[in-house]
């Protein structure tokens, strides 16, 4: 991202079309691409007032190619946004730092169409905060834990299928089967011959792909707001006390399963080894950190998930593992079209290590059950 991105010449259009609370006579100082994000377009606004004082805002530029309607994400986020809002208020919370707050245009709107189709919001800047691109202790990944739980206790009562699908059969790992079945017969054939022990993995586990969807299908787990990209560097951390303080990226909170968000952050977090790691030896599942995590979610979740899901956690982290890796092994099948890579094989690289993530998961099975009942027993 740059500010020569042709896909962002409208960036003073859109500063222009929102009502930013700046102060009288204050003055646009500075406005530069900001994060790590590879979705949106993202940029830190800094006004600066007569008095010397600064205001802050982070404006992007939705992704409309990834996701297909803007408006009715737009409409999931301040739904979801404005409820957690409550949530935090009844709870004698600050609502202006543990959430994100979508604010208006001047015509009332939550976003604004430029005059070359970009969908554009904003959002006042969270001062005195970080983001962790990796896990870095314990401590940072059960604080992440929690937040993440009790992201999803303050929307249990919030009624999920009223949410669009921003992308529709993101975590559903059945049509992830099916869309690497197809890039394998489709795919290209040197490609295939490449990854014939990593096509031979994942269709060695095709039983497992509908476990969940399954179980939702015959209501033994039930259907919540799930944010469905629970990454570590998706929360923002306060930087004196370090702890968890407010949940962002929430372009994909949608109608989902617990397990989902709980298992996304295990495959994220409690690896070893880095996503695209060439020496698979150093990929294994940290059973320490996997207990760190299980035990801050479920007290941040604070008994509002069944005894189902609970019970099924430790699948949830072995699916959303396999999932990924279905999908790295997919795009390379294909031609690298969806994810970004930045050396020969990369996605491939990426594939082996969610599989052998998966395998070590396998390996240490009743290890993550006996910690998954240490914690969810309520006994």
């Amino acid at each position: 991202m740059n500010m020569e991105n042709p896909a962002c010449d409208k960036i003073d259009e859109a500063i222009a079309a929102f009502a930013l609370e700046t102060g009288t006579n204050s003055r646009l100082a500075s406005k530069i691409p900001y994060g790590n994000g590879h979705i949106n377009d993202t940029f830190l606004l800094c006004f600066q007032t007569p008095e010397n004082t600064e205001k802050r805002y982070i404006l992007q530029r939705m992704n409309h190619s990834i996701f297909k309607n803007p408006p009715q994400l737009m409409e999931n986020m301040v739904h979801v946004t404005e409820y957690l809002r409550e949530k935090i208020i009844s709870q004698g919370g600050n609502p202006e730092r543990e959430t994100l707050n979508v604010l208006k245009t001047k015509k009332g709107a939550d976003w604004f169409q430029d005059s070359s189709k970009n969908y554009w919001r904003v959002f006042p800047f969270i001062e005195n905060t970080m983001c962790l691109e990796k896990v870095e202790s314990e401590k940072d990944f059960y604080d992440s834990a929690v937040a993440f739980g009790s992201f999803q206790r303050m929307l249990a009562d919030y009624p999920a299928e009223t949410l669009h699908e921003t992308i529709p059969d993101f975590h559903n790992t059945p049509c992830r089967f099916q869309d690497f079945q197809k890039a394998v017969s489709e795919g290209d054939p040197a490609r295939t011959v490449l990854a014939q022990k990593e096509i031979a993995f994942a269709l060695d586990r095709k039983q497992d792909a509908p476990i969940l969807t399954d179980l939702l299908s015959e209501r033994k787990l039930p259907l919540r707001v799930t944010h469905n990209d629970t990454k570590l560097n998706n929360i923002l951390f306060d930087t004196d006390t370090r702890k968890a303080l407010c949940i962002i990226d929430l372009d994909t909170v949608m109608p989902g399963l617990s397990l989902y968000d709980f298992g996304d952050s295990i495959r994220f977090g409690a690896s070893t080894g880095a996503e695209d790691e060439t020496e698979l030896a150093k990929v294994e599942l940290s059973l320490s950190l996997f207990e760190a995590f299980t035990r801050g979610y479920l007290e941040g979740c604070k008994g509002s998930l069944t005894a189902k899901e609970i019970e099924m956690l430790p699948m949830g982290a072995k699916l959303m593992t396999y999932e990924c890796g279905l999908r790295f092994l997919t795009d390379f099948l294909t031609g690298d079209h969806y994810f970004k890579i930045h050396r020969e094989n990369h996605n491939l690289d990426r594939a082996r290590t969610q599989f052998k993530l998966v395998a070590d998961m396998e390996a240490k099975w009743n290890e993550m059950k006996a910690i998954v009942l240490k914690y969810g027993n309520p006994s």
